[in-house]
């Protein structure tokens, strides 16, 4: 049964979801937005806003636990930078999932997934 087993496999091992999810991750905090199917921008949302949540707290921990994930470590910087800071008065939902489309080849639905711009 699968009471309570929520998150999606992708389709894939678990080594290689790992690594698509940061992958992910990481080009949605270098580019600021990209472009991806709904189930992985879905699977990559709630990682994405626990790293911006680790960038909020700034301690060194939080540097090491975002850095073990990041694959850029000129990302990490960027994540506790510019991010984190941005979203200093904001409780969560940091991202939000836009529909593009579908994708000409396959019919298979693309979202753009982004950053929300802080409230002023």
């Amino acid at each position: 049964m699968r009471h309570l087993n929520s998150g999606s496999k992708l389709g894939k091992q678990p080594a290689h979801r790992r690594a698509v999810l940061r992958s992910l991750v990481t080009n949605l905090f270098e580019h600021g937005r990209i472009t991806t199917t709904l189930t992985r921008a879905k699977a990559a949302r709630p990682v994405a806003e626990k790293m911006i949540t680790l960038g909020k707290r700034d301690t060194l921990q939080s540097r090491r636990q975002a850095a073990s994930y990041i694959m850029l470590p000129a990302v990490t910087q960027k994540l506790f930078s510019e991010i984190a800071p941005k979203f200093s008065d904001r409780a969560g939902g940091y991202t939000r999932i836009i529909h593009a489309g579908n994708r000409v080849s396959s019919r298979k639905r693309k979202k753009s997934r982004r950053r929300k711009k802080p409230q002023k």
